[in-house]
């Protein structure tokens, strides 16, 4: 219990911590919300010094309150659940814009993630206990996907399987033109058909990583005392490589999977700028250009969120994985 409680409390002032730099950082940035909304509506008429002052109440944005009493209100409506109105995207709320656009990065991003986790792992694990096989030889051809920027690799995809060969579709999450979203075969089976060349680029660039550090892993762990007493007690080969080799040597490929999972909603920003694809990415490229603050301030928040989660939920499972990490104080 104490090391779960000393655990949650490093997490908190870590959230703390980040949620602070989340609300002053762009507030450091040169340019201003409340302008940028004020420049588009002033195509319609001019605007007065009345709507102005109702804008910043709006975005939450109001100059005439000190920094201190922004602070506390900025975390007040967190804890609402109140992130304010988009201005990229006005007047909708930025909880809507989030709302709308996570479960796409998720869905794509997060899930070819855990793939290409699973994938390298098994396969490192059996390149490793088999040296010299064919799956240990493939592996220099996958480090070299990695190697390559992940842009470009998803550009030659792109060239290669969809403007040339006209297998995959050239951009979008789904079909828009025959489609509607909604829980139906035919929604679902046009964004799994618009998602399996973004998941390949992202499954082919990490794979070889994956495979590679489990590999060596293994290598490093057949040669412990351990293996070989389980080999003298006459175990199967498969019961040492699963219960004592791959156990022990997957443990560091872990923490980096924390990592992995926690950054996939700020991963996806190169993954759908490429594909135009409509996740949380490409919703944070539209805030940066627009100076949207706000939404600016929503999916930090969000990312913050995820990298912490992911590694606490890590952390505690290593900790009952690895018994030696659980230090006693």
């Amino acid at each position: 219990m104490k090391f779960i409680l000393r655990k949650l409390g490093f997490y908190v002032v870590a959230l703390w911590g980040a949620m602070t730099l989340n609300f002053f950082l762009p507030r450091l940035m040169p340019g201003n919300p409340v302008d940028q909304l004020i420049s588009k509506l002033s195509q319609h008429g001019p605007v007065t010094p009345e709507t102005r002052h109702a804008l910043e109440l709006l975005l939450g944005a109001d100059s005439s309150e000190p920094m201190w009493k922004q602070y506390i209100n900025y975390f007040v409506s967190i804890f609402k659940g109140d992130l304010g109105v988009s201005v990229a995207y006005y007047p909708t709320k930025v909880s809507e814009v989030i709302g709308n656009t996570l479960p796409w990065t998720v869905g794509l991003v997060g899930l070819a993630t855990i793939i290409a986790f699973a994938l390298g792992i098994v396969l490192g694990a059996f390149a490793g206990w088999k040296r010299g096989s064919v799956i240990d030889n493939i592996i220099p051809v996958l480090t070299l996907f990695q190697s390559i920027p992940y842009f470009w690799l998803g550009l030659i995809l792109l060239y290669f399987l969809s403007l040339k060969a006209g297998i995959f579709p050239l951009f979008g999450g789904y079909d828009v033109y025959t489609t509607t979203p909604g829980l139906t075969w035919e929604f679902i089976s046009s964004v799994i058909y618009y998602g399996i060349l973004p998941a390949v680029t992202i499954v082919l660039s990490s794979l070889g990583g994956w495979m590679l550090g489990m590999r060596n892993m293994m290598v490093s762990t057949l040669s412990e005392d351990y293996i070989l007493v389980a080999e003298a007690k006459g175990l199967s080969p498969m019961k040492i490589m699963r219960s004592y080799a791959a156990r022990n040597a997957v443990l560091p490929s872990i923490s980096g999977f924390a990592i992995s999972l926690g950054f996939v909603v700020s991963g996806s920003l190169v993954t759908e700028t490429v594909f135009s694809y409509p996740g949380i990415g490409s919703a944070l490229l539209t805030a940066v250009q627009s100076n949207d603050y706000a939404l600016m301030q929503g999916i930090f928040l969000i990312i913050t969120i995820s990298v912490l989660g992911a590694n606490l939920i890590m952390d505690l499972l290593y900790g009952f994985i690895d018994p030696r990490t659980r230090v006693q104080g």
